[in-house]
């Protein structure tokens, strides 16, 4: 299966059980261990539960192998592994204190504003 399709796939499981801000993280190039990353929230541990056994239920249906399954028991934060594909399925209190978007996305950030800081030296020397 394709990462796009995998993507959609594991959106389509999350949304079927209302998970709450799903955002796609592409981490290609950046992380080693994956291509994208899917965080979304859940209202309750039995909620993020319910998500993530959606998630691999919807994944094996597909023929997607199961690399691995963490945080499970407690329900707060429960990462799944689908190889090209991570999920983290969070409550909101964890999602926050750990702002998996901004350390993901700062790398982003950066590289933005050191190439806008050059387009502008480099503006400022033709002048």
């Amino acid at each position: 299966m394709q990462i796009e399709e995998l993507k959609d796939l594991v959106i389509a499981a999350l949304e079927e059980l209302k998970a709450v801000d799903i955002k796609v993280l592409d981490v290609e190039g950046k992380a080693s261990f994956t291509d994208r990353m899917i965080i979304a929230s859940g209202t309750s541990s039995r909620h993020v539960k319910s998500m993530a056994d959606n998630v691999v239920m919807r994944a094996k249906e597909k023929g997607v192998e199961l690399l691995g399954m963490e945080g499970e028991t407690t329900g707060e934060w429960i990462l799944v592994d689908l190889g090209d594909v991570v999920v983290h399925v969070m409550q909101p209190e964890v999602r926050d204190f750990y702002n998996l978007e901004k350390l993901w996305t700062v790398e982003e950030a950066q590289d933005r504003a050191a190439e806008d800081a050059a387009a502008e030296r480099s503006a400022k020397r033709k002048q």
